[in-house]
């Protein structure tokens, strides 16, 4: 329904203009030669083979040939034609319209299609990007489980229980490595659907990132982590499982990109702006920083960093490009906001703002 509006609208636009355009030319038709008139009709319908499908325009290029020969070409309002020149002038206009409006359609056409075409294979290069990363960062942690798996299973092998302990703990690291990965896919496919709603509840911060940082106790262990949180920190109304997943990969990501001995410093505030309008009203606010004192990111790409399946380009192999892309996908769903910059001093910092409800603890501690 709404393309047949849409192609009736073309059909009337193209009427109209060539209308407008003839009505304009009587007013000066007294003072300028018509070929004059016959180049702007023809200018018009090139303009309307840029936008509208070929059926319009070629109306248009009819329609204009006819007003050309009824209005301005002598004898007025008569198609008869004294002339031999004149004809022949008007036959010319009449041909290279038309030539003029389907060659416009076609190229146009043309073009579509290679945009098309090209969006095609950035797709498709975009998908073997991704598949190359799934296939390092998905195969060496399937790659150490099977091979655990194997070397315990070998009755012939008499394993001590040390060598054993550490069989497991590898068969361990690499499936919450294999989960992290299947994770992010995951996410990043609830976020593309728009599947994902949160479920606000009042939570701790505080408890949140040190859950994060637990269970990252392997990739801190050459980082200096410090969190700085007010004492008494409310409570703040986010989802906590999202919360969770930002955090980590934030925490995560800092751990893979700086050096070891660098420190990643966790920065939690509440905030209190006063909004002053009519209504005075006041937003709080939870900001959360990390900042680490890595080499930080370059500054042409920090623009990039969010962007999905975006890898830096002198980044170390592996990585999917899609930690970051769902920190912010996971961040602008509870209505907060994710800034990146570099500091003075050198290194990255992440502030996310969260204008949420808070609940004090005191408050807590009273209902109880």
């Amino acid at each position: 329904m709404l393309e047949f509006k849409a192609k009736n609208n073309q059909y009337l636009i193209s009427i109209l203009s060539v209308t407008a355009v003839s009505l304009l030319g009587l007013f000066v038709r007294d003072v300028i030669d018509y070929k004059i008139i016959g180049y702007l009709l023809l200018f018009l319908v090139s303009i309307l083979a840029i936008f509208f499908e070929i059926k319009p325009v070629l109306i248009a290029a009819v329609l204009s040939a006819l007003a050309l020969d009824f209005l301005f070409i002598k004898p007025y309002y008569t198609l008869h034609i004294d002339s031999a020149e004149d004809a022949l002038l008007l036959l010319l206009f009449f041909v290279i319209t038309l030539i003029n409006a389907v060659l416009t359609y076609k190229i146009k056409r043309m073009q579509k299609a290679i945009h098309i075409k090209e969006a095609k294979a950035n797709t498709m290069k975009l998908y073997n990007t991704l598949l190359d990363s799934l296939s390092h960062e998905l195969r060496t942690p399937i790659a150490a489980i099977i091979g655990s798996i194997d070397t315990l299973q070998q009755k012939n092998v008499d394993l001590s229980p040390d060598s054993k302990e550490n069989l497991l703990d590898e068969i361990e690291k690499a499936s919450i490595k294999l989960n992290y990965q299947v994770e992010n896919l995951l996410n990043m496919s609830r976020l593309e659907s728009g599947y994902i709603q949160p479920k606000l509840d009042w939570c701790d911060v505080k408890e949140i990132i040190y859950n994060a940082s637990n269970r990252l106790t392997e990739e801190l262990a050459h980082h200096k982590l410090i969190i700085n949180a007010e004492e008494n920190l409310p409570l703040f109304r986010l989802d906590y499982g999202l919360m969770d997943q930002i955090l980590y990969n934030l925490i995560y990501n800092a751990t893979q990109y700086t050096p070891k001995g660098a420190k990643i410093q966790i920065d939690v505030k509440y905030e209190v702006d006063a909004d002053y309008d009519m209504h005075m009203d006041v937003i709080k606010k939870c900001v959360i920083t990390i900042a680490d004192d890595g080499h930080g990111f370059p500054e042409n790409e920090i623009d990039k960093v969010f962007d999905k399946f975006y890898r830096l380009q002198h980044s170390k192999t592996g990585g999917t490009g899609l930690g970051l892309s769902i920190v912010k996908g996971f961040v602008e769903v509870q209505h907060g906001t994710i800034q990146l910059s570099n500091a003075e001093e050198g290194g990255a910092v992440f502030e996310m703002a969260f204008a949420v409800d808070s609940l004090p603890i005191n408050t807590v501690e009273n209902e109880q």
